[in-house]
């Protein structure tokens, strides 16, 4: 058997970032936009209609019926919001993801993976054998 120098202590170090990657929090930067800015491109009519496009699709209706929330309550409560209110509601609604995922970091983290045990297996002089 052939002892790689220093197999023990990359292994190691392996595991180490391997753990602090899996930790790390997932996290999304962005312009925060101006509160003067924001204050003097509010627009009541437009917010309202990109509000109420969300709250026609059928998975957000399906859920507020099933909440008990009927169309006139839902309407009451958006109007007894401000211009300022409604337009901060608009602008989150953009950055929700209701079931948007697309897999593409899953696939990644998975070639990553495959790629790190293909180089270990390399290093150590292992060899996988597939028979039938």
């Amino acid at each position: 058997m052939v002892r790689i120098p220093f197999m023990r202590e990359v292994a190691w170090c392996l595991v180490f970032a391997m753990f602090i990657i899996g930790i790390a929090p997932k996290v999304e930067a962005g312009f925060a936009p101006s509160e003067a800015i924001a204050l003097a491109q509010v627009d009541r009519a437009a917010d309202m209609d990109r509000i109420q496009k969300v709250l026609e699709t059928k998975m957000i209706k399906d859920r507020l019926e099933k909440l008990g929330f009927t169309q006139d309550e839902i309407n009451s409560r958006l109007a007894q919001l401000s211009d300022q209110q409604m337009h901060q509601l608009a602008l989150q609604l953009d950055d929700l993801k209701v079931g948007k995922d697309d897999g593409l970091g899953i696939i990644i983290a998975l070639l990553v993976i495959a790629i790190l045990v293909v180089i270990l297996l390399q290093l150590t002089g292992h060899r996988v054998v597939v028979t039938k």
